[in-house]
């Protein structure tokens, strides 16, 4: 399993994440203010350069509009839809 926060796992999580933030209508700025943090924090979240974990990544479902179980059920079908391509 490859840990990487450059493997491209990681790079469809980024994907899912950002595209949660944008239908949540929620700029960067607006999201950090939400969760308590500043617009650069967000900024790395979203280009990889800061590792997310659980309970951030519960915090920011939650400014989203999303159960982590919503966001989960989305980076999943996301993983599979990708994983079906390279198949092909």
């Amino acid at each position: 399993m490859e840990k990487s926060i450059h493997s491209a796992d990681y790079a469809v999580f980024l994907r899912v994440f950002r595209h949660a933030r944008r239908s949540a209508g929620l700029t960067q700025a607006q999201l950090a203010k939400q969760i308590g943090e500043n617009q650069t924090f967000v900024s790395k979240c979203e280009r990889g350069e800061r590792r997310i974990d659980v309970m951030e990544l519960r915090a920011f479902c939650d400014a989203f509009g999303l159960t982590l179980k919503q966001f989960v059920s989305k980076l999943e079908r996301e993983m599979n839809s990708v994983q079906e391509t390279k198949r092909r």
